[in-house]
């Protein structure tokens, strides 16, 4: 059980990577909406798909926060990426797929994801503060709610035809 655990908290194994594991982590959720929409190419199939894996997401990372503390040693430990593959899901929600194609959008979906995750602008960073996997889990949503601001803005303005 503590193996299904970790593999779900460090989002799919992503967690374990060597370098920049959010990374990797936001990258595996990009890699499912990249999927959906080659699979599902209807919008609210997309929508739906990327609103699962928010959610499913955010209560493992709520769920298990307890768990991860414990198993890694500390709060917030750089192997969880449950709480990135649900950030960047919110970042993705709706995102228009730009005229140069599927990779630009997920491009500027995961580029903007990363830079709110990373620079964490108010009030991103005292969201932190919350206990547990709270504190885990919601200054991620947040990145992704600015990301996904920011990416439509970018996309619909200059990218989409």
């Amino acid at each position: 059980m503590n193996k299904l655990r970790k593999f779900l908290t460090t989002g799919l194994a992503l967690g374990y990577a060597p370098v920049a594991p959010g990374t990797f982590g936001s990258a595996g959720a990009v890699a499912v909406y990249a999927l959906t929409v080659l699979l599902l190419p209807t919008p609210s199939c997309v929508f739906g798909v990327m609103a699962l894996v928010a959610i499913f997401f955010s209560v493992v990372c709520v769920r298990l926060g307890a768990f991860t503390e414990k198993a890694f040693g500390k709060k917030d430990p750089s192997q969880c990426t449950a709480d990135e593959w649900a950030g960047q899901a919110v970042a993705m929600l709706g995102l228009p797929i730009a005229a140069g194609g599927l990779w630009i959008t997920c491009l500027v979906g995961f580029a903007a994801f990363r830079l709110f995750d990373i620079t964490k602008p108010p009030p991103v960073r005292q969201l932190e503060k919350l206990p547990q996997g709270w504190g885990v889990l919601v200054d991620d949503l947040a990145a992704g709610v600015y990301a996904n601001a920011a990416a439509q803005l970018i996309l619909r303005l200059w990218l989409v035809s």
